[in-house]
Order: structure tokens, then C-alpha cells, then sequence
């Protein structure tokens, strides 16, 4: 038996704006809503005047009229201006293929399944996620510290391979980060700058969609409870060996924890990299050159082997280091982490940047780098149920050859 086609909603919303397009259209026409969304289609502007679609409370009025513009503020400002009436389509479509909407005499009328969805009931949310392959980006992030979109890209376009009609490069990119983006906005997944992470509420969701998918589900969405309890496993494991490293590097020498870093560097493909002399370093434990295109520039770190909050008066003595050492950026390194506004100084406009990197920061370093912490293979054997689509088409039903001229 061949998956299902899942994943079908390329435009996958936001978990806000679907609730706000499903309250906002109820009692509209259809056709009214398909006809907003056309004439916004049509305002593509041009390089010499583009359109502006940041600011709804602006273009609504400037470029809308009549019902067209009722609709597009009745959705803006009903959602208490989040809901942008220009990037809805997505709403549009997964509202429609999962009938969030009934259509009564080519009106939208809410049901049952759209109070559901009002209320976050739990069986209808799990029903929509396992449809669009939610799971399966919950179970690639369960295995990781956090990662970025592209660590995630390959078994995402081979899952979507199996389950779905998305086959584009670009597009299989879009589908990752909007769902990405509405498990952020819900809470299940954390963002930090470009890398992602399961948050422990996501880790919960995780296990319970496992726990209550029907197996014949599980294995067609190929997210089955057991590989969600291997996922959790492995994600139990290496959240302890992550805590065992700091540990150990807590434990270390404060000189052996500045030739760690030193191995570290080398590994990330820094050169010349030395740790300085223990004292008249003016603060700065190791130097280090790196290749940023074609110019080689040198950089001076500091490093904290302490779980202390970091503060900014070393985010100043490291930058008045950089001339001594003819540097001109630096790195502050520590197990610990940076106290509010350290940030901002660190990237200071008109002074050399300092890079911060903080415990948890550090220890993907380590584990993207395998410095002190190695990766253990570790896989699941699944039937290739491609291969035997393949063969059931090859032979008749009595085990005939079925030749290619038949």
C-alpha cells in the first residue's frame, strides 16, 4: 500500500492567522473571499512603485474599495491587526481541505470542527499537524540541540518524497519554515536567531501524537510511536551527555580549558591558532588567524571556563585588547551566559564586534565539531514500501511476469 499525499498545503499558516481567517469569513461568500484574494494578486506593482504590504491599515485604503475593502479590514482588524489580508492564502487552502468552513449555498458557515479549532481542541489540532507532517519536523528535532533550517532539509524533501506531491527544491524549503514557524508561535519549538529547537511542551506534544495515532496512521504519515520513542530516547541520551560535558569542562584546568578551545578553533578551520602566555596576554587566552574570503584577518578570544552571568566590562577590556595583539575582531567564550545588554554592546556601531558565545552556544559547537564529544551511528530499519509498489506492478496476481508488451 503507497502513503497517503500529505503535506498538501504548501502555505501552511500560522496557527493565529488560521483562527483569525475561519472567525473573520464566517457568514462571508466564498466567492467574495477568492475575489479579495485575486484583485490582491493583481496589485503586483512595478520596480519603479512597488507595493507595500507591511502596513494593511495604508494599503487597505489606498487601494481597496467597496466590499473588498470591508473584508480586508474586517480580517485585519479583527485579529487585532496580526492577521495580514494579503499573506491569508494558505488559510484559504487549508481551511478549505480540511473543512474548517462549511459552504452553505456558496456562503462560509462555521461548524463544529471550526469551534474546534477556536477552542485548541487537542484531537482536532493532532488531526491537522499529522496531516501536514508536523510529527515528523517534532521527531527531527527531538534528535538535535537545536538546528537550522538547512540540518533539517534532506529528511524533510525525502519524507515529503513519500507522503506528498511537493517536489520543488524552493518549495520544499517554504513547507519546512512555515511549519517551523507555526510550532515557534505555539510554543513547541524555540528560536534562536536561525536555529530551531524542540521546547520540553514540544517534546510532550511528541509523545502524545505517537501515543494517539492508530498504528495503520502512524506508519502512512511514517511517524510511528516507535519512532517517536526512539527519537525521545536518543534525545534523553544525548541531553545527558550534553550536561556530562559541561561537567567535564568545568572540571578541567582553567589552561587545559583554553587548549580545548584551541583544539576547537583548528576544528572549525581557524589556523595559527595559539594559546597565549598566562600572564601580559592583557586578557586575551588565545589568537588565532581566519580566512574570511580572500582576506586572512586575525582574532583574540577570551575564554570563562565559569558558569557565571558574563557582564560588560569584559566585553571592554576584550576590545581594548585588539590593537596589542593587531586584531580586529574578538571572541568571548564562556560556560555561562551574558547578562542583559551585553548583546548590544558586544555589536556596538562604530566599534569592533565581539562575537559572543555562551554554554549553550558552546556545547554545539562541540557536539557540531565532535571536540570532546562524538557522534555514536544509530538507525532504524523501515520497509521500503516504494520498492514493493514497484514489484506488485511488475507481476500479475499469480506471480506471472508481466512483460513490458502486455
Amino acid at each position: 500500500m503507497t502513503a497517503p499525499h500529505l503535506v498538501r498545503t504548501p502555505l501552511f499558516p500560522l496557527h493565529s492567522d488560521l483562527k483569525a481567517c475561519v472567525t473573520a469569513w464566517d457568514g462571508e461568500s466564498v466567492q467574495r473571499v477568492i475575489d479579495l484574494h485575486n484583485a490582491l494578486m493583481e496589485l503586483t506593482g512595478t520596480p519603479q512603485a512597488p507595493v507595500d504590504w507591511t502596513e494593511p491599515d495604508v494599503w487597505i485604503p489606498e487601494r481597496l474599495s467597496g466590499e473588498h475593502a470591508r473584508l480586508a479590514r474586517k480580517l485585519w482588524e479583527g485579529s487585532g491587526r496580526r492577521t495580514n489580508p494579503r499573506h491569508v492564502y494558505g488559510a484559504y487552502l487549508l481551511i478549505n481541505s480540511a473543512n474548517l468552513l462549511a459552504q452553505e449555498n456558496g456562503t462560509y458557515r462555521r461548524t463544529p470542527r471550526s469551534e474546534a479549532l477556536l477552542t485548541d481542541d487537542p484531537q482536532l489540532i493532532r488531526e491537522l499537524d499529522r496531516s501536514e507532517g508536523l510529527p515528523r519536523i517534532l521527531a527531527l528535532l527531538a534528535e538535535k540541540a537545536s538546528a537550522r533550517r538547512g540540518d533539517l532539509l534532506d529528511d524533510w524533501g525525502n519524507y515529503l518524497a513519500q507522503v506528498s506531491k511537493i517536489s520543488s527544491p524552493s518549495m520544499i524549503k517554504d513547507t519546512l519554515r512555515r511549519r517551523l514557524l507555526n510550532m515557534v508561535e505555539r510554543g513547541l519549538v524555540t528560536r534562536d536567531g536561525n536555529r530551531y529547537a524542540i521546547s520540553e511542551a514540544g517534546r510532550a506534544y511528541l509523545k502524545s501524537l505517537g501515543e494517539q495515532a492508530p498504528l495503520a496512521h502512524q506508519a502512512a504519515i511514517g511517524t510511528t510511536s516507535t519512532e517517536i520513542d526512539a527519537a525521545a530516547a536518543i534525545a534523553t541520551h544525548n541531553k545527558v551527555a550534553r550536561i556530562a560535558l559541561v561537567k567535564r569542562l568545568m572540571a578541567l584546568d582553567p589552561y587545559a580549558f583554553e587548549h580545548f578551545v584551541k583544539e576547537l578553533l583548528e576544528a572549525m578551520d581557524y589556523e595559527n591558532v595559539q594559546v597565549t602566555k598566562q600572564s601580559g596576554d592583557k586578557g586575551v587566552d588565545v589568537v588565532a588567524n581566519f580566512q574570511f574570503g580572500i582576506t586572512e584577518i586575525k582574532e583574540v578570544v577570551q575564554v570563562k571556563r565559569s558558569e557565571l552571568t558574563i557582564r560588560r566590562p569584559l566585553i571592554d577590556q576584550l576590545r581594548g585588547a585588539l590593537p596589542y595583539h593587531g586584531a580586529i575582531r574578538g571572541t568571548l567564550i564562556t560556560l555561562g551566559r551574558f547578562a542583559k545588554g551585553v548583546e548590544e554592546a558586544a555589536l556596538y556601531p562604530g566599534a569592533a564586534p565581539i562575537t559572543l558565545i555562551d554554554g549553550s552556544r558552546l556545547v554545539e559547537l562541540v557536539e557540531r565539531h565532535q571536540v570532546g564529544l562524538r557522534r555514536k551511528p544509530a538507525y532504524l530499519l523501515e520497509i521500503d514500501e516504494a520498492f514493493f509498489a514497484e514489484k506488485s506492478l511488475e507481476y500479475d496476481p499469480v506471480g506471472q511476469v508481466v512483460s513490458a508488451d502486455d
